[in-house]
């Protein structure tokens, strides 16, 4: 018998009004229609915040790690996240204010 290893994912969401929504979940396509749909997160069920884009994410072995990126990257500045996608990839010329 083959035991499969559960994925966790944190992932960060850019909002249609500019701002980045970080999460973590166990399918990152299941949770953005989720958060689209508006009965995601209560931050992101705002009308204003939708609709949303995945712009990242990262995958882990375990529940523990993925939650800790998720926190890490919540209790940051503005200023430092866009500096972490930034050395993670992803262009941030377009989340700038």
């Amino acid at each position: 018998m083959e035991i499969k290893n559960k994925q966790y994912f944190f992932y960060i969401l850019l909002c249609a009004d500019n701002t980045l929504y970080g999460g973590f979940t166990n399918d990152v396509n299941h949770r953005l229609a989720v958060h689209n749909a508006g009965k995601g997160a209560k931050y992101t069920r705002l009308k204003r915040r939708r609709p949303l884009e995945l712009i990242y994410y990262e995958t882990f072995d375990n529940k523990s790690d993925a939650l800790k990126a998720e926190y890490a990257f919540k209790h940051q500045a503005r200023k430092q996240k866009l500096q972490f996608l930034e050395e993670n990839g992803v262009e941030v010329k377009k989340l700038k204010k």
